[in-house]
């Protein structure tokens, strides 16, 4: 699984927590991810929101051009500062979102929902 946070606290912590179960790699940006994902899929995507240069709405959208079937696998996380923008984004999306702070048990749950294509509205 891909953890996409440009806090390196962040994904630390979610590896450390993942690891026994997920392979987990963490990269600082969305443009690393997206050219990761470009290269190989992943099982699951834990993604910040909101991220300098390159947002998770942005690898959303770009995804959504030119990767479709890989926008399910994102699970979205934030600190809850929204923007306007990013209110609409998540009315629009149909993907998991946690809000931090969350607890290891909401995240691997959330994980599970995305690999066994367990729909949102289902969990």
């Amino acid at each position: 699984m891909l953890v996409i946070d440009d806090e390196v606290a962040v994904g630390t912590a979610l590896r450390r927590i993942l690891r026994r179960d997920f392979e987990v790699e963490h990269v600082l940006s969305a443009r690393e991810a997206l050219e990761r994902i470009r290269r190989k899929p992943y099982d699951a995507m834990l993604c910040d929101l909101m991220m300098p240069d390159m947002t998770g709405m942005d690898l959303y959208d770009e995804l959504q051009r030119t990767l479709p079937g890989e926008i399910a696998k994102i699970v979205f996380f934030t600190g809850g500062a929204f923007t306007q923008g990013a209110r609409a984004f998540l009315e629009r999306v149909p993907n998991l979102r946690l809000e931090k702070p969350f607890e290891t048990v909401q995240v691997e749950r959330a994980l599970q929902d995305v690999i066994l294509g367990v729909a949102p509205d289902d969990a």
